[in-house]
């Protein structure tokens, strides 16, 4: 008999149960949303084990569990300021606990999230290694993270993701979040080698966005009207089709559409914060999203090196339930934190705001940004119109990827004989089409399915 403790966000899944019998309908859901739902795998004997639950299995068999843990929304009325201090202490103390006197490894962004991590490693006085990356032929996505670096004085790297890496060690990349999610996103596989000599442990900003931010929906927001927005937040671009057509291919019973809907107004109403909508719907994230799709790719920083995660630390997720939402809309905590630890950093411009900073971000609008905006109109039509944008760009187009892709998708034996091969074809055709964006999420999928087949069948890549 073993006792497990799942935590409140699993950095990683724990699987329980036989690899038997193909689960269809799990699939289906994954393939229109991108990763498994609750406790589904691609086996109908096989569950992941649930956040926030204490357990005792023997061998492969659930034997009893305990929830020890529900997300709720608990505010504590205190002034703003405090607040952020609470914040500081409590941020600070978790990464200091968390890296010690390693050599960090630090993924560097635009965004809040690393940026906040940056300024708490720097007060802390930690040694830091620093990197980012943009596509070949992408646009310019390092300087944001070369500034925050140079702020704190760490050292950085800066790498070009070439196109096409992921063909030369797709059977490896498959095989460390064993298809998961879509192995084609995570761009850290084209770099493992690089990022194993950086440090000794990586401090990731994962689910910062979410816990520190409101749900951009009315405090009381009735619960059917939640249930049809998270219906719409889960789907990607065109995995409703997908899913649609992969659950009518298996001649499953009933509508799927209807099936996925009614599935997520049972675990939100599981959840049960009636008295906040935004708190619910970042309940419903971090119980089913965050472990199912954001720690799956945790598995690549992890296969080079030890990962810490500070924003998904217990303790942080208790302290969430404590704040009134009021405080937690439009990132200002963090904003405030940022302020309060290293004004420079908050000078930097705010890539999802940008050319605004975290003093002036509010004027992120009409009149005010219509310069940038008039720039920006520029840039793409002119100076950016061929910049490799998206990652199916990268992975999908261009004569070697199609034909590695191609490869795939109709010469392996046992996926052909899993999904129709019509169907692979009508999704690849639009794909080629003048709908390659809606169609690119499909593709991915359907990539995913073909080398999940080739692992499931232990064949060699």
């Amino acid at each position: 008999m073993t006792g497990i403790k799942t935590e409140i966000i699993p950095p990683k899944p724990i699987f329980v149960g036989e690899t038997k019998t193909i689960d269809y309908k799990a699939i289906c859901v994954f393939a229109a949303t991108g990763f498994f739902l609750d406790q589904d795998t691609y086996f109908k004997e096989q569950k992941v084990l649930k956040p926030c639950f204490n357990y005792s299995v023997d061998e492969q068999t659930i034997v009893s569990e305990n929830n020890y843990f529900k997300w709720h929304y608990s505010p504590i009325e205190r002034p703003f300021e405090q607040v952020v201090k609470e914040f500081a202490v409590l941020f600070e103390k978790i990464i200091d606990e968390q890296v010690g006197d390693k050599k960090v490894i630090l993924p560097l962004s635009g965004g809040l999230d690393s940026r906040t991590q940056a300024a708490a490693l720097h007060y802390l006085k930690k040694n830091v290694n620093s990197y980012s990356y943009e596509f070949e032929n992408g646009l310019v996505e390092t300087c944001f993270a070369e500034k925050i670096a140079n702020v704190c004085q760490f050292s950085f790297e800066k790498w070009i993701i070439p196109k096409g890496y992921l063909w030369k060690d797709i059977g490896k990349i498959a095989g460390i979040n064993q298809c998961y999610t879509e192995f084609t996103h995570p761009r850290q596989a084209a770099v493992l080698d690089k990022l194993s000599n950086m440090g000794d442990v990586f401090c990731l900003g994962h689910w910062g966005d979410v816990l520190f931010d409101d749900m951009k929906v009315e405090d009381h927001l009735p619960f059917d009207e939640q249930v049809n927005l998270m219906a719409k937040k889960v789907l990607k671009k065109g995995g409703l089709i997908l899913g649609k057509k992969l659950w009518d291919s298996w001649g499953i019973e009933g509508d799927f559409e209807s099936y996925l809907k009614e599935r997520i107004k049972q675990l939100l109403k599981e959840i049960n914060i009636p008295e906040n909508a935004n708190a619910q719907i970042r309940a419903f994230k971090s119980l089913y999203w965050a472990p199912r799709w954001t720690s799956v790719n945790l598995s690549f920083f992890e296969s080079v090196k030890p990962i810490t995660l500070p924003y998904y630390d217990n303790r942080m997720c208790e302290f969430i339930c404590t704040i009134p939402e009021k405080y937690l809309a439009g990132r200002q905590i963090q904003i405030a934190y940022l302020k309060m630890r290293n004004p420079a950093l908050a000078r930097i411009a705010w890539q999802d705001q940008r050319p605004f900073n975290l003093y002036n971000y509010h004027f992120n609008k009409f009149p005010y940004n219509f310069p940038y905006r008039l720039y920006k109109k520029f840039d793409r039509e002119f100076i950016t119109k061929n910049k490799v944008v998206n990652n199916y760009e990268n992975q999908f187009l261009g004569t070697d990827n199609e034909r590695n892709l191609t490869h795939w998708l109709f010469q392996n034996k046992n996926f052909q004989n899993f999904i129709d091969p019509k169907l692979t074809e009508e999704i690849y055709t639009n794909f080629k089409g003048k709908e390659s964006l809606k169609y690119s999420h499909p593709v991915s999928t359907l990539l995913t399915l073909s080398l999940f087949m080739h692992l499931y069948n232990n064949e060699k890549v």
